[in-house]
């Protein structure tokens, strides 16, 4: 593996946050992706990224915040699944009825 590390974490944590804006991606995602914790993903774009790359921490930051407003629906979306599967394996013959989606309007 190709070393990313300094002894400042200052490259890595540019490392992280670009691959953090670009894809748009979760801090657990991101981690996932480099192999390390969700603790130095976030520790690194939250305090590191600052004071290294101050333009590059509001971006972040901005990515940070839709990712966090949007966890409770992909948490719901998670459980949703869950239970759905674990209902079509206890009952494969029944049929589900899902009401269809509310429209606003």
């Amino acid at each position: 593996m190709q070393e990313m590390f300094s002894p400042d974490g200052g490259e890595r944590c540019v490392l992280l946050g670009r691959c953090l804006v670009e894809q748009r991606l979760t801090v657990r995602a991101v981690a996932a992706q480099f192999g390390i914790s969700k603790s130095t993903v976030h520790k690194d774009v939250t305090q590191t990224l600052r004071r290294v790359n101050p333009t590059l921490y509001r971006e972040v930051q901005r990515v940070l915040e839709v990712t966090k407003q949007e966890r409770h629906l992909r948490g719901g979306e998670a459980t949703k699944q869950k239970y759905l599967q674990k209902y079509l394996q206890r009952e494969p013959h029944r049929r589900l009825r899902i009401p269809p989606p509310e429209q606003n309007g």
